[in-house]
Formats: C-alpha cells, sequence, structure tokens
C-alpha cells in the first residue's frame, strides 16, 4: 500500500480496508498542511501571535480509474463521492479543536493539482478561515437589512431572473453569480435553507451530486476542460442553526490571471459578464 491507511471508504463489505476493490478511498494526506493533534500551543512575540500547525488534511480519491475524472463518473459512483465528502465533514467537525471543514478540489496544473489521479481534498482547522468571516459578517449585516437569509433572496431572484442560471432540478440550482468576479465563476446552492454541509439530507446528496457532474461536464465540453477550483463553503463546525448563512460550492475556472489592480485593490475585473457566461454554459 503507497498511501497511509483508510480513514473512510466505500468498498464491498466483504473486502478488507487498505485492499483493492474499493469505489472511493479517504485517507490522511501525507505531506499535510496540518497535523491531527488535538494539543498546541500559542507564541505572542511582540505584535506577532503564531500557533501549531493542527488540524486535518485528507485526500479523498474519487475512483480507482485513473483516467476517469468527475464528469466521466456514473450518478452512483459521484454520489458516494459526495456521501464521502459528507460523512468525512461531520467526523471532522466533530473534533473538539475544529472550527471549519473545507472540502476542496483542483483540477490541472493552474489550479495548483499536483497529481493527476482524480482526487478532492479536506482541511480542518482550528480557527474559521478570514474568507469565511468575511463572507459571515456580510451575510449577517445582509439579514438585518433584508430581514431573511441574503442567499436565500438570492436564489429567489435569479429564478425570476433567469439569465444567470446555468442548471437547476427539484433542490438545487447552479448560477452565475451576479458581479461574478471570474469568467465562467458558478455556484451551486441547495434550495432548502441549510447553513451547514453536514445537513444535506441522502436525497440532496444525490441530486447534487447530479448538478455536480453535469456542471463539471459543461465545463470540460463547453470550455474544453479548463483547469478549476472548487470550494464548499459551509457554517463552521457547531453553527448549522444560523439563519443568515448558507452553504454553497463554488466553481473558479482558471481563465484569466489576478494581477496588480486585484491583488491591490480585492476589486476582480471579469471581461465575461455572468449573464453571457450562463449563456454559453447552457449552450445556447
Amino acid at each position: 500500500m503507497m498511501t497511509p491507511p483508510e480513514v473512510f471508504s466505500y468498498r464491498p463489505e466483504t473486502s478488507q480496508p487498505d485492499s483493492p476493490g474499493w469505489d472511493v478511498r479517504v485517507f490522511d494526506n501525507r505531506f499535510p498542511a496540518l497535523v491531527k493533534e488535538e494539543y498546541h500551543s500559542h507564541t505572542i512575540n511582540g505584535i506577532y501571535a503564531s500557533m501549531d500547525g493542527v488540524g486535518a488534511h485528507e485526500v479523498v480519491v474519487e475512483t480507482p480509474n485513473h483516467f476517469h475524472d468527475l464528469p466521466d463518473l456514473s450518478e452512483d459512483e459521484l454520489t458516494k463521492v459526495v456521501a464521502a465528502y459528507k460523512n468525512r465533514y461531520l467526523a471532522l467537525s466533530e473534533m473538539s479543536f475544529i472550527k471549519y471543514v473545507l472540502i476542496f478540489r483542483n483540477h490541472g496544473k493552474k489550479a495548483g493539482a499536483s497529481l493527476f489521479h482524480p482526487h478532492s481534498q479536506i482541511i480542518a482547522t482550528p480557527i474559521i478561515p478570514k474568507r469565511i468571516n468575511d463572507e459571515l459578517s456580510g451575510a449577517q449585516f445582509t439579514e438585518e437589512v433584508l430581514g431573511k437569509c441574503p442567499f436565500c433572496s438570492m436564489i429567489e431572484e435569479e429564478l425570476k431572473f433567469k439569465k444567470r442560471i446555468v442548471l437547476e432540478n427539484d433542490l438545487f440550482v447552479a448560477l452565475c453569480p451576479y458581479a461574478a468576479r471570474f469568467p465562467f465563476e458558478t455556484w451551486i446552492l441547495p434550495k432548502r435553507h441549510m447553513a451547514s454541509f453536514g445537513s444535506i439530507s441522502p436525497q440532496e446528496v444525490r441530486q447534487f451530486s447530479s448538478m455536480l457532474g453535469g456542471l463539471l461536464g459543461k465545463l470540460k465540453t463547453v470550455l474544453n476542460d479548463p483547469p478549476y477550483n472548487f470550494m464548499i463553503h459551509s457554517a463552521p463546525s457547531g453553527e448549522d442553526h444560523l439563519t443568515y448563512y448558507h452553504w454553497h460550492l463554488e466553481i473558479i475556472p482558471r481563465l484569466t490571471i489576478a494581477a496588480g489592480f486585484e491583488w491591490g485593490s480585492d476589486f476582480y475585473i471579469n471581461p465575461t459578464p455572468p449573464e453571457e457566461a450562463a449563456k454559453f454554459l447552457r449552450g445556447e
């Protein structure tokens, strides 16, 4: 076995852990960004503060087929991948020192992928990332103004407007967000209000899997398989009750390069309006 021992897998009941015959395998990253140790120290040095790199860093191997990618998988196969995401999300969230669990996928070298075999990653951190804190703060402020979850309001508006919708099924919607930062930036959101990805039901797992596979398939065929990153944004661990936050998946195709203006201002120049991007992805 060339990988660390598996922490979770989908395999036949007669199959032994860490043996052939699996469908999806999850194991600790051999070169982790963070290590699974509950004890950690904080250091203060003048105005600077630091802490040990504790948390978790796992790899989700999505298929034993080296040449298959997510959009190549069957609905049942892709459902197992998303179900594995949920299993590990819940397991890591229950660790007492974990504050946030991020599920993400890097596709292509320009998106940071270092291995060709199809896989996703999960990193659990002892602090809430700044990006998520900013998103939470903005959502809370907007709820106070609107009187309801801003993500739920966004879904309602987009379903009425329709021009930024790429895909829709009974339980999810995929759209190119208003004022998208990047060309063909696309989000998948559940229609039911859920702050935490861990709250997803078995039926929602299947419909989310189907939509994710369909959307990635469109990127592969319509945009000639560009490098991309996707990330699942969810509420922090233990905060699945939030009324102002709504978990979602963001897909960022790497079609442009952020340069000095973007890095210096945090403003983004997007040459492809989201309405045109959605229309192109719909095949119109």
